[in-house]
């Protein structure tokens, strides 16, 4: 694991730091209810975190968060259609994660979230995009569009690895963790509950997402660097 990491957090980029970090960290999660479960395999989730299963590999019953109403309850962007596909693939179906993949895919990064066996991702949503860029316009575009932007020594490969975690956790594993390894190199503060968790502050808009090879974690914010 620890060579994904470093293939995939090569480089520095200490200007992307500066735009994302003056970002606020108060936003929290969007209002709604939780995500059903379309097939009759998997009950309804239950709301609540459970105990961590010591592999970090979630069930669809273990989906909760008030975001997950947003999520669709059928089809590839659903919970069960986003089970057996690798992490990468099953965000492009999400319609809460189109920018998400679409600055994943900029970044080349397909495939190297895709072959890891084992991942959590804290996936910003659509609104967290909108924020940073309504806060700091341009920078989106000016991110996706660099000349060295498909490069894993690229701007945005450092921000978007440092939503990675070359571990898979559940809620509660990651509250008992407390403490967590990005793929870009730097750590992740967990707080909260497992029933409530928060990354860097920021509360987690639906949790426990499970696709073939990581537990997702969708956040209503991106997450700012830690200054160098």
């Amino acid at each position: 694991m620890k060579r994904i990491q470093r293939l995939a957090a090569v480089g520095a980029m200490a200007a992307l730091t500066a735009v994302v970090g003056a970002c606020s960290n108060s936003q929290g999660p969007a209002t709604g209810s939780q995500a059903a479960a379309p097939s009759s395999e998997a009950t309804a989730p239950s709301g609540e975190a459970t105990a961590p299963s010591g592999t970090g590999v979630t069930k669809i019953s273990d989906i909760f968060g008030p975001g997950c109403s947003k999520v669709p309850t059928e089809g590839p962007g659903s919970a069960q259609g986003m089970v057996n596909d690798p992490v990468a693939t099953a965000a492009s179906h999400n319609p809460l994660l189109t920018t998400l993949t679409k600055a994943v895919t900029a970044a080349n990064l397909v495939d190297t979230l895709n072959s890891a066996p084992a991942l959590t991702v804290f996936a910003p949503d659509d609104a967290a995009f909108q924020q940073l860029e309504s806060q700091h316009p341009g920078t989106i575009t000016q991110l996706t569009t660099a000349p060295d932007v498909a490069s894993p020594n690229g701007k945005l490969a450092k921000i978007l690895t440092y939503h990675v975690v070359g571990t898979r956790y559940d809620a509660a594993s990651l509250v008992q963790a407390g403490t967590v390894d990005s793929l870009e190199g730097a750590k992740i503060t967990i707080g909260g509950t497992a029933a409530a968790p928060t990354v860097n502050g920021i509360s987690v808009v639906c949790g426990n997402i499970p696709t073939k090879n990581a537990t997702v974690f969708v956040i209503g914010q991106v997450l700012s660097l830690p200054a160098s």
